[in-house]
């Protein structure tokens, strides 16, 4: 390709995204800057719970005392056995985890939104108490992170938010 055509693709390249109905998320008057520091995450009760809002406030930004939503979330998470010994030893655990979650106005918590991820990673049982626990933590931590991506995805696919 001809360095002439190339730059003629790269012009026109953003003419047909445009066309597309893309637009930036973060754009004024979009989703993303409706958002962007203006969500309270309700107070976690654990220290999963403390992951997430933290995930969920790394995405959405920190609010400044003066929110227009709340955002509240109820975590579920379960462990299963995922592989097993001839002997009946677990080796590995896997877990999943359910976020039912609700954005409501700050002012007079009317509901904005109500949704449900659910995601799931695992760990390995193998090694000592301490290598299984540190394990084990950073799963969930990891599960944590995945879930605030998946919340984060869809408030901010969320069209009428901004009318709200």
């Amino acid at each position: 390709m001809s360095l002439h055509s190339r730059r003629t693709v790269l012009l026109m390249l953003p003419l047909a995204v445009a066309a597309c109905g893309f637009t930036p998320v973060y754009a004024p008057g979009e989703t993303g800057a409706a958002l962007r520091g203006n969500v309270l995450v309700d107070a976690p009760e654990d220290r999963e719970g403390y992951v997430l809002v933290r995930e969920l406030e790394h995405r959405l930004g920190r609010g400044n005392g003066n929110e227009t939503f709340a955002l509240g979330v109820m975590l579920k998470i379960s462990s299963d056995p995922l592989a097993v010994t001839a002997t009946g030893e677990t080796t590995r655990v896997g877990l999943v985890a359910t976020a039912d979650y609700v954005l409501r106005r700050a002012d007079d918590d009317t509901v904005i939104l109500k949704g449900k991820v659910s995601d799931f990673t695992g760990y390995s049982y193998t090694g000592s108490t301490v290598e299984t626990l540190a394990a084990e933590r950073d799963a969930r931590a990891r599960l944590m992170t995945l879930l605030a991506e998946r919340i984060t995805t869809q408030l901010y696919s969320t069209p009428d938010l901004t009318a709200s």
